[in-house]
């Protein structure tokens, strides 16, 4: 039986004072489709912005413009983000990008190598955003595990200047076959992009405000299901109540979670607060987290429902993390009470499989990782 418990609460308006770029102004968001990137819509759309979200295949995502009002969005195809020149006619008359898509080889052979190639089109957006000469604000989104990797046997200070340099030595290192590196390779990745791309931004100093979000795993509501299913790290959560994958979930190790409406909110607070916020790597970290406890959590919620992964007790993250930036600015847009926590985040994701399995979809399309 699906779950029937779920009613998620923290899903408070987003309130805007005195934003530097006014509402109603047109928004860039790359990968409307996905996870982070449609929730973020919805909160732009809210806060009474107008935006244009890209996708590769327009006739698949058409469902995003029944979600939308027509008048504050529409779709913008571009199949492919590495021919050259692409970026241009999606940025005519944009006053901030959101940008939600990046690399996604799990395994790279050639870390070095797919960085290169991944840096070229990402830096073809940064410049186009440049020459169009109305972007006055880019959040480009990383990821924690560019920052870190995870080990809840160690106790680490992160801050704004580190970077995942043990992950970056294990995937060149050519004595050990990728796969057997976990997942090191894409955490490498996830570096050495960001890396080039603070390169390219302290070189050429655009006249925008530029920001990164780092964020860890993302764990929430879905804006779609029955179009999205459960993506992402979404879909890692209903693995569990599905009983599947225990040993991918293991090789997440504890670490931080941020809940996916929050993170759609610090998107439009950093947007909007350019160019006092400018330059900044924002953590969005808000609670830590293992699957384990998320498994926890389920079972006490739904204790009729008897599948459940075989996940590790692995432990509890001794990360010091500097999310406090990120706390302000949700306050900024009307998020007095803080971070989201982690059971309030995981009840909010279990809504995305009742809205399926009540509709008799169960199958391993709608427990994906995008």
């Amino acid at each position: 039986m699906a779950p029937s418990k779920t009613n998620p609460t923290h899903l408070s308006p987003v309130v805007l004072t005195n934003p530097t770029i006014p509402p109603g102004s047109l928004i860039l968001v790359t990968g409307a489709n996905g996870l982070n990137a449609s929730n973020a819509i919805s909160s732009l759309i809210q806060a009474g912005y107008r935006v244009r979200g890209t996708v590769r295949s327009a006739s698949k995502t058409a469902y995003l413009t029944d979600l939308f009002p027509a008048s504050q969005f529409s779709l913008f195809e571009i199949p492919d983000v590495t021919s050259p020149g692409c970026w241009t006619p999606a940025l005519k008359d944009v006053s901030g990008v959101i940008h939600c898509i990046g690399a996604t080889d799990i395994f790279p052979s050639d870390v070095d190598a797919v960085a290169k190639d991944e840096l070229k089109w990402q830096i073809d957006l940064l410049s186009s955003a440049r020459s169009a000469g109305t972007v006055t604000s880019f959040v480009l989104t990383s990821s924690a595990w560019a920052a870190w990797t995870p080990d809840p046997s160690k106790k680490v200070t992160l801050s704004q200047s580190s970077w995942n340099d043990q992950a970056v030595s294990l995937a060149r290192d050519k004595s050990i076959d990728a796969k057997q590196k976990g997942l090191a390779g894409y955490m490498a990745l996830k570096t050495l992009v960001e890396q080039g791309i603070w390169e390219w931004v302290n070189r050429e100093n655009p006249p925008y405000a530029f920001n990164a979000l780092l964020l860890d795993t993302v764990i929430g509501s879905v804006l779609s299901p029955k179009h999205q299913g459960v993506p992402s790290t979404a879909g890692m959560v209903h693995w569990i109540w599905e009983g599947k994958h225990a040993d991918m979930l293991d090789g997440v190790l504890p670490q931080w979670h941020i809940n996916a409406g929050d993170a759609a909110k610090l998107y439009v607070a950093i947007l909007a607060s350019s160019p006092q916020v400018n330059r900044e790597r924002i953590f969005g970290f808000g609670e830590r987290f293992s699957f384990y406890k998320v498994k926890e959590i389920l079972q006490r919620e739904f204790p009729e429902h008897k599948v459940w992964a075989d996940v590790t007790d692995n432990g509890w993250d001794q990360t010091t993390v500097p999310n406090e930036r990120g706390a302000e600015l949700l306050r900024r847009v009307g998020q007095t009470d803080g971070w989201t926590g982690l059971e309030e985040s995981v009840l909010e994701n279990a809504k995305a499989w009742e809205e399926l399995e009540s509709k008799g979809v169960t199958d391993d399309r709608y427990s994906r990782l995008n």
